[in-house]
């Protein structure tokens, strides 16, 4: 048999790849590292952004974390090539010699942060084959986080980047006390103070200017300034430091420190920090499935959501209804089909594909949406809805724009409404008083929710969220039932006038009263109250406190 022939059985070919995962914020991972995780048989992570990088795995990938004391840096088959503890692929190298893709991630960039060139010499030296994805540094991501550019035209033009998180030698601290380079330091909290004091010792000025930058690219980013000579106080005074009054951070964490005068421009290009909601914990009761829009909106306002399902959606108790609805559909028992809800655009859909059918069944129906969340799921499913509200986005707004039946120009008066089990009767009566006869079809059920966990009901209790977001009465009336009443230094958001009233009911101060019923206008809305309540402290000249911030025996920290 020739060597060559594809008939001979070849060994499958596996490989290390060190992938850089960014600095913290999933976002600032690259499209080739997205590509290349998707390949992953063995998934062997650093811990701060592990949970981002497994979100693009298969299901199937084996998942390691790099901090675990068992990935000690072994070379091959017992090989000791350093006792150090630090993380390594070198145990997995039996599963890369049996054909599988080992992806070793690092928080920020392979070449810049971490152990990872200790690692690929161990791939190198064991002839195991590697690759090597860049990603964005940690010294270069959180800097622009922060609103610190490192070049500026000519200034800063000599940046150098330097770990200080082990102990330098006297030279290397000599060398960048003399030289007048913008600094980008990678060090420990506690290390700040002698760190300062080292190089105001070895010639930089007390007065250059300092940024300390923790947990960046996050939403838990903070950014301290001050000067080297200033730095170690104003981290004490803002309780990040020990101090006899304050419950400092861990002094172990690891922050970016900038420190030239690059560092006076965060004053004005501080983008990230100042987003109106930044920080901003906010509960989003909704279906699940319904929840990612709107949340995603929240996190380009800086918030982190919560989606917490208040509301459960389940097939209606008998679904001879809904077949003969459909029948109608296709048969031409209809002039028009009307739908209120997303759930109502689901559950149609669901019962053409189960019979076979798709969006070319409405030919010849004339379809309406109540809003603009529902005219986009007909769209998604194919169907351009031929009527939307022109005025307000809801059933009544619906019914205003809605044709009386004219015998002469409508072949048919009957018009299809699939909807929830519990849902009004404004549009059925709206629609009989215009002279249509309506089919009125449970398409779906909605049940309350099981109850969230423990600590989310605690925070929902006292106060842990700086908001919540209503998009209906139900949503009001299910998380109060399985949850408790939010907190009253909680900012309360509400979709509508309806879902407002019902709020009040529940004892709820509303803040937050959308200008149109939209889980886009509402999210708008809730960023400009909260934009509004940091100009206000700002003009004060007072600190900047997320709601959560306010409650009775929180610790407040400096934003």
């Amino acid at each position: 048999m020739s060597p060559t022939s594809p008939d001979t059985p070849r060994r499958p070919v596996g490989q290390v790849t060190f992938l850089g995962a960014g600095p913290g914020d999933p976002g600032l991972l690259t499209l080739r590292a997205v590509e290349v995780l998707t390949s992953a048989d063995v998934l062997v992570a650093d811990p701060m952004t592990a949970d981002a990088v497994r979100a693009y795995c298969p299901e199937t990938v084996e998942v390691h974390h790099a901090a675990d004391p068992s990935d000690a840096f072994v070379l091959d088959e017992g090989g000791v090539l350093g006792s150090d503890g630090g993380e390594s692929v070198s145990r997995f190298f039996g599963a890369v010699r049996s054909g599988k893709h080992v992806v070793r991630t690092v928080d920020g960039d392979p070449g810049l942060d971490g152990r990872a060139a200790e690692e690929m010499l161990a791939c190198a030296q064991a002839h195991v084959p590697f690759q090597v994805v860049p990603g964005v540094a940690q010294s270069v991501g959180v800097p622009a986080y922060a609103g610190v550019p490192l070049r500026a035209g000519m200034q800063g033009a000599d940046v150098r980047f330097v770990d200080a998180g082990h102990m330098l030698p006297e030279a290397v601290w000599s060398d960048l006390g003399s030289c007048e380079s913008t600094l980008v330091v990678r060090t420990l909290l506690g290390s700040i103070p002698s760190a300062a004091q080292t190089l105001v010792a070895h010639g930089r000025k007390p007065d250059t200017r300092v940024s300390v930058t923790l947990e960046g690219t996050t939403t838990r980013q903070r950014t301290y300034c001050g000067t080297l000579g200033t730095i170690a106080a104003e981290l004490k005074s803002a309780k990040v430091l020990p101090s006899p009054v304050s419950a400092p951070v861990d002094p172990a964490s690891n922050v970016i420190v900038v420190i030239g005068e690059q560092v006076e421009h965060r004053a004005e290009l501080s983008w990230f920090e100042t987003k109106p909601l930044f920080g901003w914990n906010v509960l989003v009761p909704r279906t699940k499935d319904q929840a990612g829009a709107l949340s995603d909106q929240l996190r380009t306002y800086g918030a982190v959501p919560s989606e917490v399902p208040t509301i459960a959606v389940e097939p209606p108790r008998t679904p001879q209804q809904m077949e003969r609805a459909i029948k109608g559909l296709v048969t031409g028992r209809y002039e028009w089909i009307a739908f209120t809800s997303v759930n109502a655009v689901k559950a149609v859909r669901e019962k053409f594909e189960e019979y076979g059918l798709d969006a070319r069944a409405f030919a010849g129906i004339k379809v309406a949406a109540v809003g603009e969340t529902t005219a986009q799921a007909l769209i998604d499913f194919g169907v351009k809805p031929d009527l939307c509200p022109s005025g307000e986005q809801s059933a009544a707004g619906l019914l205003d724009d809605w044709p009386p039946y004219d015998p002469v120009f409508d072949p048919i008066d009957r018009v299809l409404l699939p909807r929830a089990d519990i849902a009004t009767e404004t549009l059925v009566a709206g629609l009989v008083e215009l002279g249509w006869e309506v089919d009125d079809v449970t398409a779906y059920r909605t049940v309350r929710a099981a109850p969230p966990p423990a600590e989310t009901r605690e925070a929902i209790k006292g106060g842990g969220f700086d908001a919540v977001i209503f998009t209906s009465s139900s949503t009001v009336r299910n998380l109060v039932g399985i949850a408790g009443k939010p907190h009253n230094v909680t900012v309360i958001a509400c979709i509508g006038p309806a879902t407002a009233k019902t709020a009040e009911e529940h004892g709820l101060r509303v803040d937050v009263l959308a200008p149109a019923p939209s889980v886009h206008a509402l999210a708008e809305a809730l960023a400009e109250f909260g934009a509004a309540r940091r100009d206000a402290a700002t003009e004060a000249g007072e600190p900047v406190y997320r709601p959560s911030e306010r409650r009775p025996g929180s610790r407040r920290k400096a934003r």
